[in-house]
């Protein structure tokens, strides 16, 4: 298990390395496969929330727009307003830049605050869902 550890912290330190670059996706699978080898490896589920925010903005509907659900990592568009405080809330108590100091956080942070500003007004909301359909 010690071997798993040493391979986890490798895999950690090529991530971060990967996350300074703004290789997000590509960070993600390594802090993933680093998180499988050994599961209790200090700060990994912050390293991999700050990941899964800058996925979901790489990931564009048609034409240029973002995504707001996918960066406040939810599944459904018929969510209502109290799921999407409650998966802010979540999101921000591990992005905030005073408690997440890996590259990207502060960004991240932005990101889903600007997703829920999105999402929360019911005419931007609107305009979001019908233009994904």
């Amino acid at each position: 298990m010690e071997c798993n550890k040493e391979e986890a912290i490798r895999a950690k330190e090529i991530a971060e390395n990967k996350m300074r670059n703004g290789d997000f996706s590509g960070a993600r699978k390594i802090a993933l496969r680093a998180h499988k080898l050994y599961k209790d490896l200090d700060n990994i589920t912050q390293m991999l929330m700050v990941c899964e925010v800058h996925c979901g903005a790489e990931q564009r509907l048609l034409g240029n727009e973002m995504d707001w659900y996918g960066i406040l990592q939810i599944k459904s568009r018929k969510v209502d307003e109290a799921a999407i405080r409650k998966q802010y809330r979540k999101l921000a108590l591990r992005l905030h830049p005073d408690k997440n100091k890996f590259p990207g956080a502060e960004a991240a942070f932005k990101l889903i605050g600007d997703a829920r500003v999105e999402i929360l007004d019911k005419d931007k909301r609107s305009l979001h869902d019908s233009f994904c359909k």
